[in-house]
This record gives structure tokens, sequence and C-alpha cells, in this order.
């Protein structure tokens, strides 16, 4: 047992020093959020007092509240279509075992590894096209076709994991293939909802290359938007950034702390296969 816990060490000290790498922007945002801007100390330092007029000048003055509201919706949305969308897609993906669905999951696979980036221009163009820019359900159309294959790819696996003999059994009491993904398969993949919409979620949250160039009005700015507010070309205002930014990750860490126990349940059984 002993030299177990010795082969065991180095893992221990792995995750220790990933989790400090981790932890440290976070305490940075923190430390800067309630410091006064005129106070110079070392940013390794935390205050011992709290200043809290920087979350007010977040809150207030650079339209925080109205990027809340605008981020809250958008993610909102984008979360529900890619939940039950990417869960509908998956389900004959996993359960047709045909060459056609096996070049289908490639493709969405493939899909996964392209970087957003890489067609952000003919994006912008197509969406300025149809009306998209400055648009809710453009943003939301753009996060949910990027979001869609990580979706569909978890819930494949998953689905994949559940006996058929339940469906089945469903068939056999009458329920058409519709009813039986509602009634039977759906209320099955509660792990896996609760890892896509981690994942896909704190994705569309913290998105910026989309929002930067599809919502360019003010009105419908969202987060990262409001927090790139307080940087120019010729000021920085740091500590009004960290408080933006403190309340912009405070909706995550809630998320994830009412749902962690499903996300990593739901990240192994997807894993399985």
């Amino acid at each position: 047992m002993q030299n177990k816990k010795k082969s065991n060490l180095w893992k221990y000290c792995l995750a220790i020093f990933i989790v400090f790498i981790h932890i440290i922007p976070i305490y940075m945002v923190i430390g800067l959020a309630f410091k006064s801007p005129y106070d110079h100390s070392s940013r390794w330092v935390l205050p011992g007092y709290f200043y809290l007029k920087n979350i007010y000048t977040a809150l207030n003055k650079s339209g925080m509240l109205l990027a809340l509201k605008n981020t809250i919706l958008i993610t909102g949305l984008s979360i529900i279509l890619i939940v039950v969308i990417g869960a509908m897609a998956a389900y004959p993906i996993s359960r047709n075992k045909s060459k056609l669905n096996k070049w289908i999951k490639g493709f969405i696979m493939g899909v996964m590894m392209i970087p957003p980036l890489s067609i952000l221009v003919p994006l912008y163009s197509f969406m300025a096209d149809v009306g998209g820019i400055n648009t809710y359900w453009g943003i939301i159309v753009a996060l949910v076709t990027f979001q869609l294959p990580t979706s569909i790819f978890l819930y494949a696996n998953f689905i994949s994991t559940i006996p058929v003999a339940l469906e089945e059994a469903a068939a056999i009491d009458g329920c058409g293939p519709i009813q039986t993904f509602f009634r039977i398969i759906m209320p099955q993949l509660k792990p896996v909802t609760a890892s896509v919409i981690i994942i896909t979620g704190v994705f569309c949250w913290n998105n910026y290359q989309f929002a930067l160039y599809l919502l360019q009005s003010p009105k419908v700015k969202t987060v990262t938007l409001a927090i790139a507010g307080f940087f120019s070309a010729d000021a920085a205002n740091m500590n009004g950034a960290a408080a933006a930014a403190f309340i912009g990750i405070l909706p995550v860490i809630v998320l994830f702390l009412f749902l962690q126990k499903y996300f990593i349940q739901g990240m192994v059984d997807s894993a399985v296969k």
C-alpha cells in the first residue's frame, strides 16, 4: 500500500499544480475587483478592505446589467436548442448501426476540429446577407451550429450504453419512435445533459469572437463585450474590468456547483465507448 501511495504521489502533485494554475486568474480578478485604482500594491496581495465602487462602475456605467440580460437570453436559448437538437440527432445515429451513420459520426467529429475563426469572414458575410447582424437569432444560430457537434458526440456515446430492451418494451406498449425518445430515452440522459449544458453553456457565455462581429450594437452587447469596453487605445480600467469579470463568472460558477455531480458522471459515461 505504501509503494502504491508513493507511485501515485506524482499524480497528486500534478493535480495540485493544475488546480493552482487555474486558481491564479480567479485570485487576481477578485483582488483587483475589490482594490482601489489608487492602490498600487502587488496584484498578488489581496486588499485589506472592500472597495465596492468598482462593482458599482461595472454594473451601472459599463452597461453590465444589460449585457448580463442579453447573455442570459442568448446562452439560455442556445443551450435549449443544443440539447434538444443534439439529443434527437444522436438517437438515430447511435441506434442505427449503418455505414452511413458511421460516416456521419466521423464527419461530426471532423467538424469539431474546425477552428471557428477560420470561417469567421464567410460567416459574417452570410449573416449580413440574411440580416443576422445585431440580432439575437443571428448569434444564437452561430453558437448552436458550432456546438451541436459536441452535443451530438456526447449524446450518441451515452445513448449507446442504454439497453435497447427499454425501447422494445415501449414499442410493445404502443409507443412510437417520438414517444419512445421523449418518454424513455430523454429521462435517461440527465447526466450527459448536465455535461452538455456546462460545456456548451460556458462556450456560449464566454464567446467573444462571434459577439464582436455579429453584435455591433450596444443594445445587444454581451458580457465579454462589456468587459472589453474597459480597454481602449488610450487607457485601461483594470479594476473595473476585473469587477465586471467577477460579476460575469458568478453565474457560471453557480451553474457548475449545481450540476457538477451529473457533469462528472456524464463525462465518464459518455467516454465509455
